[in-house]
C-alpha cells in the first residue's frame, strides 16, 4: 500500500489485488492534514492508449538522478519523441541563434502567404534545468498552424538562475518585434516554459513593450511562494512514483536563486496581470500543477484578461509530450486553433 501524509491533502493508491480489495478511508488531523486511502481505478473516460499509460507501474522509491545524467536521458528522449512528432506532423527543424540566444527554428513544409508574417515563440519545459520540450512542443504546433515556431534554448539553472532564462526569452522577443507586428507573435510553453511564459508577459509589461497577440500557459503556475493542493497529491506520473512532502519553494531555489518568491515577475500572481493578451490555459486531472494552472487562470479572469481553461480528464503532467496519445493530438489541435484564431487580430 502506498500512503502519504503531506501538506493539506494526501493520497494513497491502493492496488486492487483480487479479493484483497481495500476500503476507502480518511482521517483529518487537528491541523487539517488529511490522511487518505483511496482506491482509484483506471477511468474508462479516457482513450485506451491513455488507460494503458495510467496503468504503468512507477516505483515509489526515492532514487535521485544526478542532473547531468538526467539531462542526457532527457535529451535522448526528446530526440526520439521529436522524430515521432515529425512522422505525425512533418516539419523542418534547424539550429540558429537569435540575439545571441541559441534556438531551434521549426517550420512547416509550406507556409501560406497570409501566415508568413506570423511567428510563435516556444519556451520549453524541463524544470528550468533541462530541455523536455523544444521538439515535442513545437513540431506539432508548427505543422497544425502552418506557422514558423522559434524554440528558445534559454540558459538553464542551476548554472544560470532567474532571471537568465527570462532575459534570453525577452531578447528573442525583442528581436522578433523588429520584423513582426506584436499582434502576429504568440508566446507559449509547457511546465517550466508555461511558468516562464507568464513571467515573460509580466516582464514585457514592466518594460512597456507591446504585448504579443496571444500566449499559452500549458500546465504552469504564477506563485512560487505557496503550495497548491495538487502538488501534495500528484507526481510527474500522476498517482504513481515518488512523492516528497511539499513545501513552499522546494525544488525551485536552483531557479529562483536569491529572488524574493513573491517578486511580481518571478511570481506574476503578485503583480498586475491586467492588459495581458488572450491566453489559453491547459492542464489535466492528475497534473501536479493543476492547482497552479487554475489559480493563475482565475487571476487572469479577475483582471479582465480573455483567458480560456481546458482541463483534460485523469491524465498526468504535460501528457501532450507523448505525441501519439489521442488526447495529445486533441490538445495540440486546441493549441493550434487558439493561436490561429488570435494572431493577427
Amino acid at each position: 500500500m502506498r500512503r502519504m501524509v503531506v501538506g493539506l491533502v494526501a493520497m494513497a493508491l491502493v492496488p486492487m489485488c483480487g479479493a484483497a480489495q481495500q476500503t476507502d478511508s480518511s482521517k483529518i488531523l487537528p491541523d487539517g492534514t488529511a490522511v487518505v486511502t483511496r482506491v482509484v481505478p483506471v477511468p474508462k473516460t479516457v482513450s485506451p492508449e491513455a488507460q494503458a499509460m495510467l496503468a504503468r507501474v512507477v516505483s515509489d522509491a526515492n532514487l535521485p538522478t544526478p542532473l547531468q545524467q538526467r539531462r542526457i536521458g532527457t535529451d535522448r528522449w526528446q530526440a526520439g519523441a521529436g522524430e515521432v512528432s515529425k512522422r505525425l506532423y512533418p516539419a523542418n527543424v534547424t539550429e540558429a541563434k537569435i540575439a545571441g540566444v541559441p534556438v531551434r527554428v521549426v517550420t512547416p513544409l509550406s507556409i501560406a502567404p497570409e501566415k508568413r508574417d506570423r511567428v510563435l515563440i516556444n519556451l520549453h519545459g524541463g524544470g528550468f534545468d533541462s530541455d523536455s520540450g523544444s521538439l515535442t512542443e513545437t513540431i506539432p504546433i508548427a505543422n497544425l498552424t502552418g506557422t514558423k515556431v522559434i524554440a528558445v534554448l534559454y540558459r538553464l539553472a542551476p548554472e544560470h538562475p532567474f532571471p537568465a532564462g527570462l532575459d534570453d526569452a525577452i531578447a528573442v522577443y525583442k528581436e522578433m518585434l523588429k520584423t513582426h507586428k506584436p499582434k502576429n507573435i504568440a508566446i507559449y510553453g509547457t511546465s517550466a516554459g508555461a511558468i516562464l511564459t507568464a513571467e515573460v508577459t509580466a516582464k514585457i509589461k514592466q518594460l512597456r513593450l507591446p504585448m504579443p497577440g496571444a500566449t499559452g500557459v500549458f500546465s504552469g503556475l504564477g506563485d512560487f511562494s505557496r503550495i497548491g493542493d495538487s502538488v501534495a497529491m500528484y507526481t510527474l506520473n500522476g498517482l504513481s512514483g515518488y512523492l516528497a512532502p511539499p513545501s513552499p519553494g522546494r525544488g525551485t531555489h536552483d531557479y529562483s536563486g536569491s529572488t524574493d518568491l513573491k517578486d511580481p515577475v518571478l511570481s506574476p500572481l503578485y503583480g498586475d496581470v491586467a492588459g495581458f493578451p488572450p491566453t489559453l490555459f491547459i492542464t489535466s486531472g492528475r497534473d501536479l500543477l493543476l492547482s497552479g494552472t487554475t489559480i493563475l487562470h482565475r487571476a487572469y479572469l479577475h483582471a479582465g484578461v480573455d483567458a480560456q481553461l481546458v482541463v483534460f480528464e485523469a491524465l498526468p503532467h504535460a501528457f501532450w509530450n507523448n505525441p501519439e496519445l489521442p488526447e495529445s493530438k486533441e490538445a495540440d489541435a486546441l493549441m493550434a486553433k487558439f493561436f490561429d484564431t488570435h494572431l493577427g487580430k
